[in-house]
């Protein structure tokens, strides 16, 4: 027994001894309590973006009559992946930065910027090494999204976007393997540019997947986003004029929920009075791809699917994270093997994958890489530039439990991703204002090497998409001139473009209506029967669970859960659900058919 536990108990009967105690209990609570706060305080005055701070001044300026430095003046700050000599490059992992030493030299990239003017001041957190598209971080926290706080800010890049849309610094470099910028840029709402693959210097930034990563950036102005590419690819600064072509992927726009008046519209408004812009054109880029990458059908036929658009992009994306697994074990199987113990459990899991990963279809992946950027180049040729929704979802909310609902969302994100990852191509995020309270964006692609052509677009047409999001914001709702109520002429429209096979249009007229009338089963419902046809079996579930809360007889709303839970391989839940259905009528032969199929699966 220890001698201050004694004097306790020899003392308990004075009351001076317990107040003695009283005090010290309570001035460890405030000192807790104050070191809590402290950090907090920090962590909200940064927004959690930074890992280290520093100052990596410019270089000189060179003397008169030469030209100005271009980015003279402005701050940036870096991934965790990229090297700074004298400091340790962590990699987004404790464990990784305890088990290696400072580095030596600085990364290229970032001497070419400080060389160009500007100033470095801080490394940010990143998720662990290199994986994932949240932007959470178990050991030195999520960095928190300046739009939503309460929702994941992306990653893996996610500490430098959450430090450009801050405005904690002008700009930021970042590395894009499977939407490491793309994803963050989107839901901090800021400007986010992938070059094309490989035409970056990647000397002093540490590998994740070579043949699909890129470092990126991030930046609130257009003209800030130029200049730094204008560095980085050591372009020309004379713009030529040239004919443009933009070709919208329908079929991409299907898989987001953001109605088409706030993207595709804006885009095509925004390019209708500018000289040298062609009429748009419209494809479904899974069709194409399916057409002209033979060496995909080999991961279709695996996966024993048709191939439709949407699983085609799937099966492009199962391709890409192949890949990127294979690589990432190449790089870092010894210390993984290693390490991986102290791995966050979402990024252990990863690393696990990985680390299974055999060789025997390594050159059918390469091969379908191969296709992908001929596949590209075909369509959009010289002057091509190809519009698709850079994600599919909102952002998710932070510490997200559900795994269901984060494997859809993992999954359709990563089809949206797959596309430039896949052919190597450049692509530009480019913010549209808002859609309620979460950020809407676009992305621009064109081919490999286009990266001064669509620099240049974006400063041709950045101003007046800014100016048509911002009428597309303002637009009256629509209204009722028949004395019908608003929420059901919402509800008819979503059955029309249901009854069209517009199924996202669809989900956003019921959301409409679920928004004039929220009490009603029918539009949740409905809109659950949309999400069905889009695969978003959460949403669905979601949905008729609330159209159930309202009209406990809704036979549709069982029917469509049960749907919803058995795709989600709930079957128990799923059986239940189409019990309760055949309770409420007993002769209903869906619920009969589904019934009787998962008795026998269960059994």
């Amino acid at each position: 027994m220890s001698n201050t536990l004694t004097l306790i108990q020899s003392n308990a009967s004075n009351p001076k001894v317990w107040v003695v105690i009283g005090v010290t209990v309570a001035g460890i609570v405030i000192l807790a309590e104050t070191r809590k706060r402290r950090i907090k305080a920090l962590r909200e005055e940064d927004f959690g973006a930074f890992v280290d701070r520093f100052e990596l001044l410019p270089f000189p300026s060179p003397p008169p009559p030469a030209a100005k430095q271009s980015l003279s003046g402005l701050t940036f700050s870096i991934s965790d992946a990229f090297d700074v000599k004298d400091y340790i490059t962590g990699f987004g992992s404790p464990q990784w930065k305890k088990t290696h030493e400072a580095a030596e030299k600085t990364a290229v990239v970032v001497t070419t910027l400080l060389r160009n003017g500007a100033t470095c001041v801080a490394k940010t957190i990143m998720e662990e090494m290199g994986f994932g598209i949240t932007g959470e971080n178990k050991h030195y926290g999520t960095p928190i999204n300046p739009l939503m706080p309460s929702n994941v800010p992306g990653g893996s890049s996610s500490g430098s976007a959450v430090s450009v849309a801050a405005e904690l610094v002008d700009f930021a470099l970042a590395i894009d393997t499977t939407g490491g910028v793309r994803i963050p840029a989107s839901f901090c709402g800021i400007l986010g540019f992938r070059p094309s693959q490989g035409t970056v210097s990647s000397v002093g930034v540490l590998p994740n997947s070579q043949s699909l990563e890129t470092v990126g950036w991030f930046a609130r102005d257009p003209s800030v986003l130029c200049h730094i590419g204008h560095a980085l690819l050591n372009l020309s600064a004379v713009s030529q004029r040239r004919q443009r072509s933009f070709i919208f992927a329908d079929d991409l726009f299907e898989l987001s929920d953001i109605p088409k008046q706030k993207s595709v519209h804006v885009v095509r408004k925004a390019i209708e009075n500018l000289s040298g812009y062609q009429t748009p054109k419209h494809i479904s880029v899974g069709q194409y791809v399916a057409s002209n990458v033979p060496s995909l059908a080999e991961f279709c036929e695996i996966s024993g699917k048709s191939q439709n658009s949407a699983e085609t992009l799937r099966a492009l994306s199962s391709v890409m994270l192949s890949l990127q697994r294979h690589e990432f074990k190449t790089n870092h199987e010894e210390w993984s093997q290693t390490c991986k113990s102290f791995l966050g459990t979402r990024f252990s899991n990863d690393v696990a994958a990985a680390l299974k990963t055999r060789n025997e279809s390594v050159k059918s992946l390469y091969r379908v890489k191969t296709e992908m950027r001929a596949t590209i180049r075909s369509l959009l040729k010289e002057d091509g530039i190809l519009v698709i929704p850079t994600v599919a979802d909102p952002p998710p909310k932070l510490n997200s439990k559900n795994k269901n609902s984060l494997n859809e969302f993992l999954e359709r994100n990563y089809a949206l991703s797959s596309i430039a990852s896949m052919s190597g191509c450049c692509q530009v995020i480019i913010p549209l204002g808002k859609h309620g309270d979460r950020p809407i964006s676009v992305s621009f692609l064109t081919y490999y090497g286009g990266d001064k052509f669509l620099l240049d677009t974006i400063l041709e047409v950045y101003a007046s998409l800014q100016d048509q999001a911002d009428i597309a914001s303002t637009l009256a709702p629509v209204t009722d001139s028949n004395g019908i109520e608003a929420s059901e002429v919402m509800k008819e429209k979503g059955n029309a473009a249901y009854k069209g096979k517009q199924w996202n249009k669809a989900v956003s007229f019921y959301t409409e209506a679920i928004k004039l009338n929220g009490a009603n089963a029918t539009y949740f419902c409905n809109r659950a029967a949309a999400f069905l046809e889009l695969g978003r079996f959460q949403q669905a579930e979601e949905d008729c669970t609330e159209a159930v809360l309202i009209d406990k007889k809704n036979v549709k709303a069982y029917l469509r859960r049960g749907t919803a839970r058995e795709s989600l391989r709930r079957n128990k839940e799923a059986a239940a659900d189409f019990r309760h259905a055949l309770v409420l009528e007993p002769q209903n032969k869906t619920a009969k058919l589904a019934e009787k199929r998962l008795r026998k699966i269960m059994s």
